[in-house]
Parts: structure tokens; C-alpha cells; sequence
């Protein structure tokens, strides 16, 4: 068992292989937050909390109790009205209008195992021994109003999850105006929040600022989880760097809007939260519902970002992706998108798919363009049905003939889109989102379906259904290419409109649960725009993402390495394209291209029939050797060695969980006169242990102690070239 209730000292004491996190009862009534941090394996923890009377601003719920204001007590789910100034984690608007709500304890109870979330993905056990589980139910008496805080407790894999269930236990209905996930009061205030943002073709890089009085935040309003920012956000507490210090992160299980925020009040404490953003929210809860908020995955590493990053990879790899892909290593692959665009027809794809057949990929994967009448991106979204122009003897010969070849055929959809130059559209114009009297903003010549109702997501799962079902596929690349705008839905009342973005989200992930079950063998990736929902929520869908559409090898660089934050490279699709580079014109070399790539689910993108002897020597190198490491790459530790964000170098490196092989790779941006002489140290490897390294591809005669290559590190060998990469692998000796 993980966690433990004193009675004596009214303590919840939730333990990890390194980690403790105490809530204690405050008054018999009111959960207070005590500590987050590195594991205390004493009994004493009930005297954490200290309570002193402040300013006569701050009010007494308790008259006889000075030294007890909701302004000043760390809290474990705080809410609004009874004099706590700080942002709340609920807000609950009563039928008499007011949103004062008061909930106080009830009860507990600690359970083996991990139950799942209504309707919502999250992480899960396989067995009751690897989790255990704390429900505390506070509820107000006045209204009835119930509050499920949830706990489960990860204990080896040292994460604890949260989440809350909100149950109107009253008669008559409430509005839920904001229901957060999680909320942590810390003591101090000198930490710097990170997080990762950007934008299309530029996702998820790593941003650092200080903590400063007031409130700090990301969130996406765009219906989806967004480039522009991660449902994610750590605290670093000063000095804390790749290796070293404490370290706290916080992961929504969420695909759509979401906020996740950091404020510091009158008295230097810091409020951390994440969660649905109540930004255009509300949801009206009738007597007897219940509201489910998304998951939010806590992690504390003593051991810097790196030990926070690789809690998160273990994690999500084994206890949030799921199904038959999950424990497997994934396909080479080649997709014809950046060779051919709309512009195809049978024989070009053959053709690709031999080449492709004869370097040793593994799976073809037909873009976008092969239904309807899509000759551009202005029409056919929708239309699930072959293209005869292009495919003249259909869908399933095309992937026969190509499976038929000793490689598997993948396919491109984009579900949850219709175009208004469509049948689907003509036949059914309020399908998509929209509001009543308002022009409907086109986005990339397309609208959005609406999953907030059952008939569409039912059509969806019918109409992909029957594809997946005609032709021999074993993958899918899913891809949703554009923001929400008019968020509003035909059948729901005036009342219940601001719901619709969460109900789509809901009705998305009913489709996914659907479809993905019924083809269990189908390797799903998920995709919007590229990384514009990498998010922990489609992991559980769909074990890997299109990382961005941005395949240049230097901007990948940060790209990926930001990714690495929160999500493991088996979830990461990463790809060689043509040059100049599509995104941003970079001319880079087929090796450098190759050996960023091969840090994540390694592909190709580009016509390869137009490639040189050369260049397809050099793919049948890549091939061979990333087939020889992508077991380690997939599932081994990861470890970053030097960032892109802080220089001209980046490297990293993978680990295999015995220590006995590992594999790096190291990356010159420009070239510079007369640099100095550089050593890379590097991490993970067991010091007592004898390697020989091998650089791209040659082998050592010299044997090095583990020891040795973390604290004095190899020699590099500089190259008066720009973009430029170095690939070394390390095998353990007797």
C-alpha cells in the first residue's frame, strides 16, 4: 500500500519510490496541502503546517480561530466565495445566482488498483498491485453539491494522478462556471515556470520564466490542445538544471481547451493548477449528474528535468498508451504526401511503394487525395469513398498490390472535417459547428463536424469503419487541420451552448474508443497540423503523434528536444524529407536528416524515385542500422545531453534498461573558425561497466569505462560544415 491515513494526526500520506505528498485535515473539515517533495519516511508529518494570524484583510471562517483563513491555508481543492482571493480550482454557480460554495470533509477511501474516468482517457493499471487509489468526498451542506477528489498512486513508477468528480446531490440543477484538475499550494515562491509553446511548424519549445507576484498562464481557447501550447507546465526550483534539483511537473489528460497556471500571492506562496479552461465554459449539472474533469498526471523528480521527463516516458509508454502496438517496435515507413501532393494516380503510388520496397521500408502510407473528388484542399472532406479517377481499380487492389509486395499499406483521414463542397455537406449543412445567423469561418477551405452529437460521431465511426474494412490497412494517420471558430451546436439548447466544446471532445473520444477497439491491429497516429494536439490524451488513442510539419532537421532539433519534456519518443513520428526544405528552404545533408529523424518512429517523406544511386545507398544504411536500434530508441531511457535553446550543439542519447547499450546522437548547426577542443559527457551508463564505442557506424578499438564517459565524456570531432551530425553507438565488454 501507498497510502496512509493517521487518524491521530488526521494525515493522508501518499508515498511513492521517491516521493511523498501529505494532505491533512484541517478543523476535522477542511483539506489542507502540506508538502510535495522528495520522499518523508517519518510519522511526523502532521506538524508540516504552520498557522499564524495575518492581516485583518484575510477573513475567519472560524471566529475562534484567528489563525484560520481560507486567504492563507494551502489548499487541495479550493473554492470561491468564503474568503480565499487566490484563483480557485472550482467555481459553481448556485440557483439563487451566487457562486459561494463550502464544501467540507465527509469521507475517505483508500482501494487497490486504479478505476477508470467515465468517457475520458487516462492512465490505467494492468494489475491492482501497481496503483492505489484515495477518493476523499467533500460536500457542501447547504446545496448538497459533492466534490470526489481523486488520487491514484503510482508507486514504482513514481507519479500520482488527480482528478474530481462533481455530483449535485441537490434538487435542483447548478452551473459548473470552472472545474479544475488539480491544484497544489507550495510554501515559496522562488521557482521559475516552465512550459512548452510555439506554433505550427514550430511546437513546443522550451520557455522559462521567474516567478513574479500575480498569475502566470498558458491555455489554449482553440478547441483543441493547440501548437501554441502544451497542456503542461513545471516549477524548477532555483538552480535546478537538466541533472540536478527539485523539480515539479503537472500533465492534462486532454486534448481541448485547457489552462494551466501559476500565481504567487500577497505572502511569496505559489498556487500551481492545470486543468479545463474556463474560458467560454460551463456545464449545467442536474440533480443526480455527475462532471468528470480530465486527469492531471503529478510528477516530482529530485533529479532535474531529466528525472521528471523520463517518470513521464515510462508512464505514458506503458500506463496510457495502450493496445497491440504499444509493447511493439514501430514500421518503417514511407508517405507520399511531400512527393506528389494531390497530384497522383496509381501507377506514381506503385512506384513510390516499390522504391520504398526495395531499401527495406516497411509500410506505405497514402496521403491526403484518394477520396472524393479532392484534387486541392477546397473540397471532398467527408466523402469517404475512393477516388475512381485517380484509383481506377479501387482503394483495396491499390493496398493489395502493395501488401502483396511484402509491405504494409497505411491511409490518411481527416474524420472530424467536411468540406462545404461536399456531399456529406449538401446533405447535412447543421452537421457542422456553427451559430445561428452568423457567416461560418472557413479554416484551410474546410469546417468541423460537430462530435457534440451522437448522429455524427456515429457517421464517422460508419464511414471510416467500412474503409478500414475493404482494404488490407494496418496503420492510419489521423489528422484534424484546423482550429474551432463558432463553437455552437444545432441541437443543444440556448443554455447548454458553452458546453459544446467539451462534448466534442467527449464525442471524440467515443469515436476513437470505437474504432480503435474494432481494429485493435491497426497502428493509429494521431496528427493536427502536425504537433497541433500532441497531447497526453490522444496517447491513449493512438501511441504515436506527427510530431510537426516542419521536417527540416534543424528546426526539428528544438522541436524534438522540447517534445522529450513530457512525451517518449515512441510517441513521436519523425521523417526525412526533400530538399530545400518544404517548411523553411534549409538545404541540409541526407545524413543529418537522417540522424535527427532517427531519434523518434523513423519514415521518409519525399519521392524516392527521383533519388540518386547515392542517395538510396544512404537509405538502405539508415534503414538497416535504425532497424538494428530502434528497439533502444522506442523503449530505451532518454537522456539530453546538450540543448538546442542554449547553443549552437545539441545531443542526446538512449539507454537500454540493463545499461548495456546505448545510442547518440550529437548535431553542429553552423559551423565556427578555430573552435575550441570539446568533450560531450555523457549519461545513464553503468560506471562500472566496459563499452566500445562505434561512430557512425565504424567501431572503436578502444574499450571505455562507464565512468569515464560520463565525467570526462569523448572527444568530438568538429566539422567545418554547417548542419552537421555525428552518430555514436556503445556496446558493453566482458
Amino acid at each position: 500500500m501507498s497510502i496512509f491515513y493517521d487518524e491521530k494526526q488526521a494525515t493522508f500520506h501518499l508515498q511513492t519510490s521517491s516521493t511523498s505528498y501529505v494532505i491533512q485535515l484541517i478543523h476535522g473539515r477542511h483539506l489542507a496541502h502540506l508538502y510535495w517533495g522528495p520522499a518523508l519516511r517519518h510519522s511526523t508529518v502532521g506538524s508540516l503546517l504552520r498557522r499564524i494570524e495575518r492581516a485583518s484583510f484575510s477573513p475567519n471562517y472560524h471566529d475562534e480561530d484567528r489563525t484560520f483563513s481560507f486567504d492563507t491555508l494551502p489548499q487541495e481543492y479550493p473554492g470561491y466565495g468564503r474568503g480565499d482571493y487566490r484563483e480557485p480550482a472550482f467555481e459553481v454557480m448556485l440557483p439563487n445566482g451566487s457562486s459561494v460554495n463550502d464544501l467540507h470533509y465527509v469521507s475517505h477511501r483508500i482501494t487497490a488498483g486504479k478505476p477508470a474516468l467515465e468517457g475520458l482517457p487516462a492512465t490505467y493499471v494492468e494489475q491492482d498491485s501497481e496503483a492505489d487509489t484515495l477518493e476523499i468526498t467533500l460536500r457542501d451542506e447547504l446545496t448538497g453539491l459533492e466534490a470526489i477528489v481523486q488520487y491514484s498512486v503510482f508507486g514504482e513508477l513514481n507519479a500520482i494522478t488527480r482528478a474530481v468528480r462533481l455530483h449535485n446531490q441537490g434538487s435542483e440543477p447548478v452551473s459548473i462556471r470552472r472545474a479544475l484538475s488539480s491544484s497544489v499550494d507550495f510554501h515559496q515562491d522562488q521557482y521559475e515556470m516552465m512550459h512548452l509553446s510555439g506554433a505550427w511548424v514550430r511546437e513546443r519549445h522550451v520557455h522559462y520564466r521567474p516567478l513574479t507576484p500575480g498569475l502566470q498562464r498558458v491555455e489554449s481557447k482553440r478547441g483543441s490542445s493547440s501548437h501554441q501550447h502544451n497542456p503542461f507546465i513545471a516549477l524548477l526550483e532555483k538552480g535546478a538544471t537538466e541533472d540536478h534539483g527539485q523539480v515539479y511537473g503537472m500533465s492534462l489528460v486532454y486534448s481541448g481547451n485547457f489552462i494551466a497556471q501559476v500565481e504567487v500571492d500577497q505572502f511569496r506562496t505559489t498556487r500551481m493548477q492545470v486543468g479545463l479552461s474556463p474560458f467560454d465554459f460551463e456545464w449545467k449539472l442536474e440533480a443526480g449528474e455527475t462532471f468528470q474533469t480530465p486527469e492531471a498526471v503529478l510528477v516530482h523528480s529530485a533529479n532535474g528535468l531529466g528525472g521528471m521527463s523520463r517518470t513521464y516516458h515510462k508512464l505514458y509508454r506503458t500506463h496510457l498508451s495502450r493496445g497491440t502496438h504499444r509493447d511493439q517496435v514501430r514500421p518503417i515507413l514511407i508517405n507520399n504526401w511531400e512527393a506528389t501532393y494531390f497530384d497522383f494516380d496509381a501507377p506514381k503510388i506503385k512506384r513510390i511503394a516499390a522504391a520504398g520496397q526495395e531499401l527495406g521500408i516497411e509500410l506505405f502510407v497514402l496521403d491526403d487525395g484518394w477520396f472524393g473528388h479532392r484534387d486541392n484542399d477546397r473540397s471532398s472532406l467527408g466523402d469517404w469513398v475512393e477516388d475512381r479517377r485517380k484509383l481506377p481499380e479501387g482503394l483495396g487492389k491499390l493496398a493489395q498490390e502493395i501488401v502483396d509486395t511484402g509491405m504494409q499499406f497505411g491511409l490518411w483521414f481527416e474524420p472530424e472535417m467536411v468540406s462545404p463542397d461536399s456531399d456529406l455537406y449538401r446533405k447535412h449543412p447543421d452537421w457542422c459547428l456553427h451559430v445561428p445567423d452568423r457567416s461560418r469561418s472557413m479554416g484551410r477551405q474546410q469546417l468541423i463536424l460537430d462530435l457534440s452529437r451522437q448522429d455524427v460521431c456515429d457517421y464517422i465511426v460508419e464511414s471510416v469503419s467500412s474503409v478500414l474494412a475493404s482494404a488490407p490497412i494496418t496503420y492510419v494517420k489521423w489528422d484534424m487541420n484546423r482550429n474551432m471558430s463558432e463553437i455552437g451546436s444545432a441541437l443543444l439548447p440556448a443554455e447548454r451552448q458553452r458546453e459544446t466544446a467539451h462534448r466534442y471532445m467527449l464525442g471524440l473520444y467515443n469515436v476513437l474508443e470505437r474504432i480503435t477497439s474494432a481494429f485493435p491491429d491497426v497502428l493509429f497516429e494521431s496528427c493536427s497540423g502536425g504537433g497541433g494536439r500532441f497531447d497526453p490524451g490522444m496517447l491513449y488513442y493512438m501511441p504515436q503523434t506527427w510530431t510537426s510539419d516542419d521536417t527540416d532537421a534543424v528546426e526539428r532539433l528544438k522541436i524534438q528536444y522540447g517534445t522529450s519534456m513530457v512525451y517518449p519518443a515512441s510517441s513521436m513520428g519523425s521523417h526525412v524529407s526533400a530538399v530545400p526544405n518544404h517548411q523553411v528552404g534549409r538545404i541540409t545533408s541526407f545524413a543529418t536528416r537522417g540522424h535527427v529523424a532517427m531519434s523518434g518512429n523513423f519514415g521518409y517523406e519525399l519521392d524516392l524515385t527521383s533519388l540518386t544511386e547515392e542517395e538510396k545507398q544512404e537509405v538502405r544504411e539508415q534503414v538497416t542500422q535504425y532497424k538494428q536500434l530502434r528497439g533502444l530508441i522506442q523503449f530505451g531511457e532518454f537522456y539530453r545531453l546538450l540543448s538546442p535553446f542554449e547553443g549552437n550543439y545539441t545531443a542526446w542519447m538512449f539507454v537500454s534498461e540493463d545499461q548495456q547499450e546505448a545510442f547518440g546522437g550529437y548535431f553542429q548547426v553552423l559551423s565556427e573558425p578555430n573552435p575550441p577542443l570539446r568533450r560531450l559527457r555523457l549519461r545513464g551508463l553503468n560506471p562500472e561497466s566496459r563499452y566500445r564505442m562505434s561512430v557512425n557506424g565504424i567501431e572503436e578499438e578502444q574499450v571505455y569505462y562507464g565512468d569515464e564517459l560520463m565525467y570526462h565524456g569523448i572527444a568530438l570531432i568538429e566539422k567545418y560544415e554547417d548542419f552537421q551530425s555525428t552518430l555514436f553507438t556503445f556496446k558493453s565488454v566482458q
